[in-house]
Order: structure tokens, then C-alpha cells, then sequence
């Protein structure tokens, strides 16, 4: 791509020249104007200002939007089922609701009568487990049983 050079001369470059191709301008057609008649002349207003100028126009009518289609109305019968339906599900999820309390009630109830059965199971262990209690023993003198002994014995 660089040619040979010797030292001390400048180095030498093939240089290759590109010219840009012009783009034509697009052709435009204008379009055949036909000149439409209105339906009616409109009525030409006058204003007079404060100052006493006089404006004079037409007057515009403001856009009105196409009026929306009217909605077909509801069936009694379709909003009857609806409201059904929504009832239903009502009662459903109170019934829900209501089984869950009475389960959870119902083992409520279950762990107090296991908790009095082993409370009560356990002052009867101790009362029975007791020896030490005096109230139905026998009691023994020591001085008169060792006289009795001596006495038998001796």
C-alpha cells in the first residue's frame, strides 16, 4: 500500500478521490384541488370591542364528540345471579370459618380435660405415694416397746 522511500525524501501515499453521487429530489405531484361548496352559508358574526373596533367572523361551532353508544342494559335476571353467586360464596366461607372455630374449640376443650385428668392424677400419685403422712399409721413408743421386750425377753 506505501511505495518504497528512501531517507530524507517524504514518504509518497497513492491517494484514491471519491466523489459522493447526488441524490435527485424526490418528484412531488400536487394534488388536484377541487373546491367544495359548504351545506350552509354560515352566519357571519360582529363583535364591537370596548375601544370601539368591530371584529368581524364567522362563527365556529365547537367539536362535539360522537356520542357514545349506549350501552345495552343489564338483565334483572343476570344481576339476580350475580348477587347469588356473591352470597353464596358468602355463606360458604362463613361456614368455612365457623367449622374451623368449632374444631379449634373442640381441641381447646380436649387439652383442658387431659391437663385436669393429669393434675388431678398426680395429687392422687402423691396422697397414695406418701408414707411419711400420720394420719392412718400406727404409732410405736420406743421406751414402752423396749419395756415390753425387756419384759417378755428378761
Amino acid at each position: 500500500m506505501y511505495p518504497n522511500h528512501t531517507p530524507g525524501q517524504p514518504a509518497q501515499r497513492a491517494v484514491e478521490v471519491h466523489h459522493p453521487t447526488p441524490i435527485p429530489p424526490p418528484v412531488v405531484q400536487a394534488a388536484p384541488v377541487v373546491p367544495v361548496q359548504p351545506g350552509t352559508v354560515p352566519a357571519v358574526a360582529s363583535i364591537v370591542l370596548p375601544d370601539g373596533r368591530v371584529v368581524t367572523g364567522y362563527a365556529i361551532d365547537p367539536a362535539r364528540p360522537e356520542p357514545v353508544a349506549a350501552k345495552p342494559p343489564v338483565s334483572r335476571a343476570a344481576v339476580n345471579v350475580a348477587l347469588g353467586g356473591v352470597g353464596f360464596l358468602a355463606v360458604c366461607g362463613g361456614l368455612l370459618l365457623l367449622t374451623s372455630f368449632i374444631a379449634a374449640l373442640t381441641a381447646f376443650i380436649g387439652q383442658l380435660i387431659i391437663l385436669a385428668a393429669v393434675i388431678s392424677g398426680g395429687w392422687i400419685a402423691i396422697q397414695v405415694l406418701s408414707g411419711s403422712d400420720h394420719r392412718g399409721g400406727t404409732t410405736v413408743n420406743i421406751r414402752r416397746a423396749t419395756f415390753k421386750r425387756n419384759h417378755f425377753h428378761g
